[in-house]
């Protein structure tokens, strides 16, 4: 494998598989059975997970409640994703750790930083809840700061496209997919890899994102490995 340690940005929405809501239980397995096979490759690996397949505190926002309140729901939501992606692992095989951004003690720890690194180096999988525990930031921008607090050599952002494409590829034929970026040229060209607080932080950070298509099986192996898939963004092109 060509990383010591890495971070996943799994969303939601990559747990429902073909249905509207909730998890699929067969993606769930799949999903944790790629992680796991990657961790006992000797791969430190932590997860940060949205919650937009159970809801989604902007969209209640839209629709009248609180803006605070909704992402208070939204952070809640992610860790009921993150209990079921543990429990998934440790069927897998792995152990696991959730770590939250809120206190809710009774079912998972509190997050810190040398308490997720000292995971991490265990050989623990790590699964990071609540996104960064306030409102109005994105699962995106808690990927992003977890990533550079625990010293990952590369953020991987699981999509459900194959890459960062010129356009919406379900809507543009003609759309292309990038090979490589940089976070100056996608925010610029408003691509929409992540939302601009994610972009700046990894910008600023030296710290790579790949993006790939989390809906083929075998390709967080591959990345993990070293292989050319999905779009790499990055600070500045080189070579």
């Amino acid at each position: 494998m060509q990383y010591r340690r890495i971070l996943l940005k799994l969303s939601g929405e990559a747990l429902m598989g073909a249905g509207s809501h909730g998890i699929d239980p067969d993606i769930m397995a799949r999903i944790a059975g790629e992680i796991h096979a990657v961790a006992a490759a000797g791969v430190q690996t932590g997860v940060v997970i949205g919650g937009g397949n159970i809801l989604r505190g902007a969209g209640l926002a839209s629709n009248g409640m609180d803006r605070v309140t909704g992402d208070h729901m939204g952070m809640l939501a992610t860790v009921i994703n993150a209990l079921a992606l543990q429990d998934a692992l440790e069927k897998a095989g792995s152990a696991c750790r959730v770590m939250s951004a809120l206190h809710i003690t009774q079912a998972c720890e509190v997050y810190s930083r040398a308490g997720a690194v000292s995971h991490l180096e265990e050989g623990r999988v790590v699964v990071f809840a609540a996104g960064t525990g306030n409102p109005f930031f994105t699962t995106d921008s808690a990927a992003s700061l977890r990533a550079i607090e625990v010293g990952a050599e590369l953020m991987l952002k699981a999509t459900k496209v194959d890459g960062v494409y010129s356009a919406d590829p379900v809507t543009n034929p003609e759309a292309t997919l990038f090979d490589r970026l940089t976070f100056d040229e996608a925010l610029e060209r408003k691509l929409g890899v992540m939302d601009t607080t994610a972009m700046v932080l990894c910008s600023e950070n030296n710290m790579p994102v790949r993006v790939f298509n989390i809906f083929t099986a075998g390709l967080l192996g591959r990345v993990v490995a070293g292989e050319n898939v999905g779009t790499l963004v990055e600070p500045e092109i080189s070579g």
